[in-house]
């Protein structure tokens, strides 16, 4: 998976529509692989709940590639000759990014829960409603970087990198979604934890 990882950050970059916010979503994955495998090995989790995180991490490196608001999921929809979903679909705006919300909090559930039981001593209950709050606080934490680049980046780049396409409750149908997501993951993640 690490493997996997380390393969999509440059494949992410190659030909990217806009390569300086390209690496303003791959630079970080960059930074923090290396911490990763060490957080790892120091505190294992399972395979399910390194699959979600590897899961989560490509899905973000491959949108990064088209920042996000760009994916042409509609054009791939087309050419495999689902125009019918395209016109049940058809958004006003590219919907790419609230799909990597929405994932984030699918995918956020297990790996955060595991850890909480595992080396926090939390309860299998404590550990679910936990992971719900881990989902809505760090997307509310990412909403607040979002804001916070903005500052220092072009009118054009700020627009490229947080992906709003014009609307102002952008940040919090962001949350919302991640926080669906995430209590949507709850029954899967009770079916794990009672696995393991």
């Amino acid at each position: 998976m690490m493997a996997a990882i380390l393969v999509g950050i440059p494949l992410s970059a190659v030909e990217a529509i806009a390569p300086s916010v390209t690496w303003l979503h791959i630079g970080p994955v960059a930074l923090l692989l290396p911490a990763a495998i060490l957080f790892l090995r120091r505190w294992p989790i399972s395979n399910a709940a390194a699959t979600c995180i590897a899961g989560f991490v490509l899905l973000h490196l491959f949108a990064a590639h088209w920042t996000y608001s760009l994916v042409p999921y509609e054009d791939w929809l087309g050419f495999v000759g689902w125009d019918a979903l395209i016109q049940l679909l058809s958004f006003d705006r590219n919907m790419f990014d609230r799909l990597v919300h929405f994932a984030f909090g699918v995918l956020a559930v297990i790996p955060f829960a595991e850890l909480a039981i595992r080396y926090g001593s939390l309860s299998h209950r404590k550990a679910a409603i936990g992971s719900v709050m881990f989902v809505l606080a760090i997307g509310g934490l990412y909403e607040i970087f979002e804001w916070l680049l903005t500052i220092g980046l072009s009118p054009e780049e700020a627009g490229a990198y947080n992906g709003e396409q014009g609307d102002i409750f952008d940040s919090q149908k962001d949350m919302a979604i991640a926080a669906l997501g995430a209590l949507l993951a709850l029954p899967w993640l009770r079916r794990h934890l009672k696995k393991g």
